[in-house]
């Protein structure tokens, strides 16, 4: 077997007796660099779009929240938030109040989402978002620019908000007179109109989470859960399990469960992923091309090198070597077409992160100048693999005409 390894890495880089098998094994090579390095960059660049999509939605989001296991609310205690605050990872974790409602102004009514933010939310937002004022104040809201261009929402602009729930209360009050103190409508003034990310400016109203508890008919202390962001240099992944090894050590499934950003907002992330590896598998057929070029040099250095490979034959070659070198060099082609590629691509991405070479088309439309890109290791280490392993694929029909040698028993006879 070692000796097969020898000989392939001999005529891997061996001149060929035919000038066009050194051609179309240049070919073949150049076919692997270009269509790794063009995978890697698309890959990176939609994993750059899908990370600035994360970093919008965790503005008013948070990447991991913990939500009650059933209903719609539970009481967030001081205790339940300083335990939470506690827990490896967790940098910083505030309630929030969140859930649909119905806003009517000027004889118009839409169904909105409600997000209630305590005054140390409402801060980080204001952070987060280099907002030069607050958001809202006690009394009001702040809507989400689509929302306010479509009813007609300016600041000062009086609205009226009350939850769906609302009117089921108020059937029940006909023949239950203790629920008509529930039925009050929350008035509250616009203060500020906002732009973030379309999913929020398209039907979000941001209150103080006292204001959206009362629009939602949440008790006192109740809301729809905590916003958990994680230590600087924590991942998201490892933010999630921390806390379901939390809830799994204090037995608090019944109670509680850990919703990521991912699952609460899964359709838009899905179609990302799908996007993704769409594109993976539609360029893959560049690096396939490469391939068959390559199985086509490698089948020509087998007839290039029939007389030295019947020689190696009459030396003692078995079978089994005689596809080991051809295996290998098909091999040794892919592994340093993928290392090369790779290469170009990562130069290529950290320049454009570093540099924001490559700019979009239209500056106005975008919250960014240039193309964002974000390189992960899995994404380098799939697509190497991938063509690796196709490259050894491509190389078992060579191969096999190469074995056929071994069983030969003249230089004259015919290889099928």
């Amino acid at each position: 077997m070692k000796t097969g390894f020898w000989i392939a890495g001999r005529y891997s880089f061996a001149r060929k007796r035919f000038r066009v098998i050194n051609i179309i094994s240049g070919i073949s090579l150049g076919g692997i660099i270009v269509g790794v390095s063009t995978l890697l960059v698309v890959m990176s660049v939609l994993n750059g779009f899908q990370k600035l999509a994360r970093d919008l939605f965790v503005t008013i989001e948070s990447p991991v929240q913990l939500v009650p296991a059933q209903g719609r609310s539970m009481v967030v205690s001081d205790s339940l938030l300083a335990a939470v605050r506690k827990i490896d990872g967790v940098g910083w974790a505030e309630p929030f109040a969140e859930g649909q409602a119905i806003l009517t102004v000027s004889g118009k009514s839409e169904l909105v989402m409600v997000k209630g933010l305590t005054p140390e939310a409402h801060q980080r937002l204001i952070r987060e978002t280099h907002s030069k004022s607050p958001f809202f104040s006690e009394g009001t809201v702040s809507a989400g620019s689509m929302l306010a261009a479509r009813l007609g929402l300016y600041p000062d602009t009086q609205i009226r908000l009350f939850s769906p729930e609302l009117i089921s209360v108020g059937l029940q009050s006909l023949s239950q007179p203790e629920l008509l103190p529930a039925l009050s409508l929350s008035d509250a003034g616009v203060a500020t109109v906002f732009s973030l990310q379309k999913i929020f400016d398209d039907r979000y109203v941001l209150a103080p989470s006292s204001m959206a508890q009362k629009i939602l008919l949440y008790g006192q202390g109740s809301y729809s859960g905590i916003d958990i962001h994680g230590r600087k240099g924590e991942s998201d992944e490892g933010l999630e399990g921390d806390l379901r090894q939390w809830i799994s050590t204090n037995r608090l499934e019944a109670q509680f469960k850990v919703r990521t950003l991912q699952e609460k907002h899964s359709d838009m992330f899905a179609v990302m992923q799908l996007e993704k590896w769409s594109s993976f598998s539609v360029l893959m057929l560049v690096i396939m091309v490469a391939l068959l070029s390559l199985a086509g040099s490698l089948a020509m250095t087998v007839i290039d090198k029939r007389r030295e490979l019947f020689y190696l034959r009459c030396l003692g070659l078995d079978r089994k070597e005689f596809m080991t070198v051809f295996i290998v060099e098909g091999g040794l082609t892919g592994l340093a077409g993928t290392a090369i590629g790779s290469a170009a691509a990562w130069c290529i991405c950290r320049v454009q992160e570093l540099y924001g070479v490559i700019q979009l088309p239209s500056k106005s439309a975008f919250i960014i100048s240039a193309y964002p890109v974000s390189m992960k290791p899995l994404d380098f280490l799939a697509v190497g693999f991938s063509t690796v392993l196709l490259c050894l694929l491509v190389s078992l029909y060579p191969a096999g005409k190469a074995a056929a040698i071994a069983t030969s028993k003249s230089l004259d006879s015919k290889v099928d």
